[in-house]
């Protein structure tokens, strides 16, 4: 039982640690493209069948 009592505070710092970094990538925007879903469903660029030769 002396293992929970480094594990349980090591798992909720990292989950604390994954929690900040999250909340950080929201309020910088990271996740915001509107325009690019727009744009990428007309290219031909990213095409899900490739050309066989």
């Amino acid at each position: 039982m002396n293992i929970l009592t480094y594990l349980i505070p090591i798992s909720l710092i990292l989950g604390g640690l994954g929690l900040a970094f999250f909340v950080f990538t929201i309020r910088s925007n990271q996740y915001d493209d509107p325009e690019g879903d727009a744009r990428r469903i007309l290219s031909d660029a990213y095409d899900d069948k490739p050309k066989q030769d």
